[in-house]
């Protein structure tokens, strides 16, 4: 199976879960919806796509190439992944997130786990790190065993 996968990244996570998942594919194409010449969905019979959370909220990138391509990607497997540090509320996120139709029709959606580094942080995000989790130093919580679920359904 031909597989697409985008992301949207702040500080590299998502870029991370992207590159994990496409090892688990047999042909995989991986695309940063922040660079230009995105490959058009038509292409694929499977798009993944990924975001990192912030505040609860997707990347603009991949809202954006969700507008523009929703129509392409009816009829194709497809697969959602957030990257962030809470496990809560994951499907709040996804349905906050997503268009509704493309979430009902998606094959898997995960929230894969995210990395807080502090020497790529702004001082706001290393305040509510620390507010918020009670973590200030690097954290990583992304999670193979999910990443290698998420990527079996998805090949399936």
């Amino acid at each position: 199976m031909n597989t697409l996968i985008l992301y949207a990244t702040k500080h590299g996570a998502a870029r991370e879960i992207a590159e994990r998942i496409a090892a688990h594919m047999d042909t995989a194409t991986l695309h940063d919806l922040k660079q230009a010449n995105i490959p058009s969905p038509a292409d694929f019979d499977c798009v993944i796509i990924g975001s990192a959370l912030y505040a609860g909220t997707i990347r603009k990138e991949v809202k954006h190439f969700l507008s523009q391509n929703e129509t392409q990607l009816r009829g194709k497997k497809i697969g959602l992944f957030l990257s962030g540090m809470g496990t809560d509320n994951e499907q709040t996120h996804f349905s906050n997130n997503f268009p509704p139709d493309l979430l009902q029709t998606a094959s898997a959606t995960g929230l894969l786990g995210g990395i807080f580094d502090p020497r790529k942080a702004g001082a706001l995000e290393r305040l509510i790190m620390k507010v918020v989790t009670k973590q200030s130093g690097y954290t990583n919580t992304i999670s193979d065993e999910k990443i290698a679920r998420f990527a079996e359904t998805m090949r399936a």
